[in-house]
């Protein structure tokens, strides 16, 4: 039982989610990078927590200067793929085209297991106790890249939830400001007929 445990964590271990918080500011480009192996399955997923339209230009490049994904002023997005070279690989968030908005932004860089490592962990043992192994370490994958799923996607909502709370405090504190303003043009309104009526008496008196 005890290696079953172990193996599960060291199958968890192996999936590497990595979750920031970041601050763009106008005119600038944050990049981050990772190394990895021919073969190995990647992913990129993020979203604009807050600043300006919520957008931001997003681009991933290879090793060999290859542009990989591409995308303008976009507000969320989930991208994967399989390395098509060993070396470091570039994920950069942009807001040049901002003329004074930062840009708050949530994103994980999934890397997935080396394909080499997958490959040296297959062998050794009987025929039917090697195909039990390897049925029980594909349900702890894929239990694994579900609880990975979930925890992505709670961290989304939780931005989401942030978002429209935001979007929805702004926009009622418009809504106060709009009346507030209303109330008292109404009132300059009401005080200047007032004051128009009372002179407009005293000079027909005077006549």
């Amino acid at each position: 039982m005890s290696w079953i445990i172990s193996c599960f964590f060291l199958i968890v271990s192996s999936v590497c989610v990595k979750a920031y918080f970041i601050t763009v500011d106008a005119h600038a480009e944050e990049c981050f990078f990772n190394r990895v192996e021919l073969g190995t399955k990647m992913g990129l997923t993020f979203e604009i927590a807050e600043g300006g339209f919520l957008d931001i230009d997003v681009k991933i490049v290879g090793p060999d200067g290859k542009i990989i994904y591409q995308g303008e002023q976009e507000r969320s997005g989930k991208f994967t793929f399989a390395a098509h070279t060993t070396g470091a690989y570039t994920y950069c968030f942009s807001n040049e085209k901002s003329t004074m908005t930062p840009k708050v932004v949530m994103f994980n860089m999934d890397v997935g297991e080396n394909p080499k490592q997958e490959e040296g962990a297959g062998g050794g043992g009987a025929d039917g106790e090697t195909n039990n192994h390897v049925k029980l370490d594909d349900m702890i994958k894929e239990l694994s890249t579900s609880l990975w799923g979930v925890k992505n996607e709670q961290e989304y909502m939780q931005v989401r939830d942030r978002t429209h709370r935001a979007i929805n405090e702004s926009t009622n504190f418009r809504v106060v400001v709009w009346s507030f303003f209303e109330a008292t043009v109404l009132l300059c309104m009401t005080i200047g007929q007032i004051y128009y009526l009372k002179r407009f008496f005293e000079v027909r008196r005077v006549v």
